[in-house]
């Protein structure tokens, strides 16, 4: 298996919100919020729902690789609920290896509503349910060594539990690949993120945000010094301005595809990573890896939702 992904299992609920929604609710744009089951059901029934679809960060890179033509696999706890079967179906039909028995649990699968603003961008509220249990016995060992590379997300940083699934796959894997997954959750995690970054990690994906808030820079210059010794690879995406790969003194940049008629950012960094990922694991230069991320994530965000059909 060529990579293997670790992260919250979780399905999206996305809906179409304007900008007074989220004022109204004391929600930051483009940010994610933790909320338990109420505050969670009471958003729910003030919205329309315009898609229910299998998600979660990693998840959505695992089923992009696999799209790809890649042999992947996913680990993420569920409940065996309706909504965890329906999670399981939507890997199995993308052909993603899903290495994790479900069972009947006290808390359900875990939801996260998406709702996005008319400048397309994404602001999420996630009840973590069981997906946020998920614990070290949860992880199949025998999966993450025979993978090429593991794939983590940041936000398993977000409970108790999920950090001991997130210790035993780090020191059981190969090659180590992770997301900052959002700039919230870096400053939460800040000391434990680049003690990752500098020591554990051997690619990091971040975006600007997220780079600049992990290391306090003033500048993007002092994110290019920071990448320049840092000795392990870092891929950062800028948006509009493009994505940057820098290794020791290399640093690779591609520009963003122009006139794209953008309806939603949702899997944006998602998708990228599953693009870059391909390209780096199938012996590709860095260039050719970025171009490869900037053409998938340019394909998602000209429609709703975080998976290509």
């Amino acid at each position: 298996m060529k990579v293997l992904g670790i992260g919250n299992a979780i399905v999206d609920v996305i809906c179409k919100v304007n900008d007074q929604y989220l004022i109204d609710n004391g929600l930051t744009k483009s940010t994610m919020k933790l909320v338990d089951e109420l505050e969670f059901q009471k958003l729910l029934t003030t919205l329309k729902i315009e898609e229910t679809i299998s998600g979660g960060s990693v998840a959505n890179s695992i089923v992009g690789l696999s799209q790809l033509g890649n042999d992947v696999g996913f680990i993420g706890k569920v409940n065996d609920d309706e909504l965890g079967q329906k999670y399981q179906e939507g890997l199995t039909k993308e052909k993603v290896q899903y290495f994790y028995n479900k069972k009947k649990e006290i808390s359900p699968t875990g939801t996260c509503l998406i709702l996005i603003t008319p400048d397309a961008e994404r602001t999420m509220v996630t009840f973590l349910g069981i997906a946020g249990k998920i614990n070290q016995n949860d992880i199949d060992e025998k999966a993450v060594k025979e993978s090429e590379m593991i794939f983590l997300e940041g936000y398993l940083w977000d409970d108790g539990e999920p950090k001991s699934a997130f210790d035993i796959s780090m020191s059981l894997s190969n090659i180590k690949a992770m997301s900052l997954s959002d700039q919230f959750c870096v400053e939460r995690h800040k000391n434990d993120f680049l003690n990752l970054v500098k020591n554990k990690l051997d690619i990091t994906f971040a975006n600007e945000q997220e780079i600049k808030s992990l290391i306090d820079a003033k500048n993007f210059d002092d994110v290019i010094e920071f990448g320049k010794q840092l000795g392990k690879l870092l891929i950062i995406t800028r948006g509009e301005k493009g994505s940057v790969g820098i290794k020791n003194q290399e640093i690779v940049e591609c520009q963003s595809k122009p006139n794209l008629k953008i309806q939603d950012l949702t899997g944006a960094g998602d998708l990228f990573a599953a693009g870059f990922l391909h390209g780096f694991i199938n012996n590709t230069t860095i260039k050719e890896s970025l171009e490869k991320g900037t053409e998938m994530s340019s394909k998602i965000i000209q429609k709703v939702g975080a998976r290509l059909n």
